[in-house]
């Protein structure tokens, strides 16, 4: 059976399947970064030379969509620009806290992203938010309360980085929103990567140092790899809706859980996990109430690892 002979479940199921891959490579790009922090390696340098690779990859991708000058052609220039310096704030305040705190816990932290989607939405896109959504993202910032209470995760420095890093994440996705009207995602995934190229190298290059062979291969992989994901999940949102595809971004908790004890030996209590577990469900009740409600997604466009 020929491609445009498959029926839409079975490019539905090929769609979701090539999202479980690109979140499980984002998982690992995630413990690679923390291992990378965590041997002193400048997450500002990390930032700046994935931004390199994703930079170059959104642009290919405009050239052989259409060209550059249409890749660059918006309606929103100033918006887009703050799209990009969000997303450049959010890998270094994501790597930052990676560098203290286990990654389960930053994983699962920064998932209040969604909660704060709805909120964000009600004053910036004029969104109209029934009570029931208002229930499950208080719901779910109750789950975070678990997470950081005492005697779970200390609330450091390193937990509000994560939690900085879903806002500004939030405020990503929100204005994503906002463009979308008007411009393609392939101009918003244009902006995002030469902005963030722009403004992770104005601040990386201060941060550079020498690399040994170890951190240089991570990086790479990191690098290499992030542009493999992203080509997966664009090719993920041709055969499927983003509606039907975002609730497999949550697998990156699991995936998350496994490094966290695995690779660096770090535990996550029963009641830590039960928080994680409360704050997926509530975001997975906000997108489907959204679902409902023929709210736009900005999943359109993939962003970087962190919260794909």
């Amino acid at each position: 059976m020929t491609d445009t002979a498959r029926s839409p479940q079975d490019n539905a199921g090929r769609g979701i399947l090539l999202v479980l891959v690109a979140i499980l490579i984002f998982s690992t790009q995630d413990a690679t970064s923390k291992f990378l922090v965590q041997s002193d390696v400048s997450p500002f340098q990390m930032t700046m030379m994935r931004f390199w690779a994703f930079a170059a990859f959104s642009l290919l991708l405009a050239w052989r969509r259409g060209g550059l000058r249409d890749g660059f052609r918006t309606r929103h220039p100033m918006l887009q620009i703050a799209r990009g310096v969000l997303l450049v704030v959010d890998i270094w305040l994501y790597v930052l806290a990676l560098g203290t705190v286990p990654l389960a816990a930053v994983q699962s932290i920064t998932l209040i992203y969604p909660l704060l989607v709805t909120l964000f939405a009600i004053p910036l896109l004029g969104e109209r938010v029934g009570a029931f959504r208002i229930v499950a993202v208080a719901v779910g910032f109750g789950g975070a309360l678990l997470i950081v209470r005492p005697g779970g995760v200390p609330l450091d420095l390193g937990v509000i980085l994560a939690a900085a890093s879903g806002s500004a994440y939030a405020l990503y996705i929100v204005l994503t929103r906002k463009v979308s009207a008007a411009d393609s995602p392939t101009t918003s995934m244009v902006y995002t990567g030469v902005v963030g190229l722009v403004v992770s190298s104005a601040v990386g290059v201060f941060h550079w140092q020498m690399l040994d062979a170890t951190a240089f291969l991570l990086i790479g992989y990191i690098m290499l790899t992030g542009v493999v994901a992203h080509g997966m999940m664009i090719l993920a949102l041709s055969m499927a809706p983003a509606s039907v595809l975002q609730p497999f971004n949550y697998t990156s908790l699991p995936w998350s859980i496994l490094f966290s004890i695995v690779i660096f030996h770090e535990s996550i209590d029963a009641i830590s996990l039960l928080g994680a577990t409360i704050i997926v469900g509530a975001g997975l009740v906000v997108m489907a109430r959204e679902r409902l409600k023929k709210v736009p997604s900005a999943a359109a466009e993939p962003a970087l690892p962190g919260k794909e």
